[in-house]
């Protein structure tokens, strides 16, 4: 990964960073290895997110066809 500081500015640069750290999923990968997760844990961690994420794939596809009223936004 690389970010080219332009102009001295760091700050401008370690945003960068870290938007592109959070958007490739670095951060969470480095939660989940800070500690030991036994295989079945990991299993049923992983069936729940991809559960969750076809669930919310089908929710935005009823919102587009107009099935399902959109999502207030905060």
């Amino acid at each position: 990964m690389q970010i080219i500081v332009r102009d001295n500015n760091v700050d401008q640069a370690l945003k960068a960073l870290k938007k592109k750290m959070q958007r490739e999923g670095l951060f969470r990968e480095m939660k989940l290895r800070n500690h030991y997760e036994k295989p079945s844990v990991k299993r049923a961690r992983e069936k729940a997110e991809s559960i969750r994420r076809a669930r919310k794939l089908a929710r935005k596809r009823l919102q587009r066809e107009g099935l399902l009223p959109a999502a207030a936004k905060k």
